[in-house]
């Protein structure tokens, strides 16, 4: 099987089998992409998450995109792009067909009210992940505390956030290797 069929084989079915967005997607996109299909490394993968968070876009699209530029260029990142987007098209798409017959309907809503907190599950989970392989320990364990009370309870931009850490961790590279 080709590159390109298994690229959109595995991120079609990332695509349609995720709820939740885009975080959502990150353990089983890891899963297939890292463990699996071992396209890429655990640090790669990070270093594609990192900048997926940081480009503007619909998150999970951004990710496949990359990742499929990482493994065969722009035709890879179309296909990533594309294959990881059209699932979700084609259920928004029958979902809006048939939504008003549904609107009003107790089981649809508790039904819901189910799926939400395993949403939330999903996406706080690759946080551990994310967490083992950025290295966070005891020692700087506040740099991810302090930015998400930033964010959250003061509502400071992730742009500044993620700028202040990037100064920060070159400067403190700068530092630590005396140049």
């Amino acid at each position: 099987m080709g590159i390109y069929k298994e690229m959109f084989i595995s991120f079609s079915k990332i695509g349609g089998f995720t709820l939740g967005g885009g975080y959502a997607m990150v353990p089983l996109m890891e899963k297939e992409v890292v463990d699996n299909k071992q396209w890429l490394d655990k640090e790669e993968f990070m270093d594609i998450l990192v900048v997926a968070q940081s480009t503007p876009g619909l998150f999970a699209i951004d990710m496949a995109s990359h990742i499929g530029y990482k493994l065969r260029g722009i035709k890879g990142g179309i296909v990533g792009a594309l294959s990881v987007a059209a699932p979700s098209i084609v259920i928004i798409l029958l979902i809006a067909m048939f939504f008003h017959a549904f609107n009003d309907n107790i089981y649809i809503e508790k039904i819901f009210r189910g799926i939400r907190p395993a949403v939330v599950a999903l996406i706080a989970a690759p946080c551990f992940s994310m967490a083992r392989t950025a290295k966070i320990n005891r020692r700087n364990i506040w740099i991810p505390v302090v930015s998400a009370l930033l964010i959250s309870a003061f509502g400071v931009s992730p742009i500044y956030i993620i700028l202040a850490a990037g100064l920060g961790g070159y400067i403190y590279g700068r530092l630590k290797s005396g140049k």
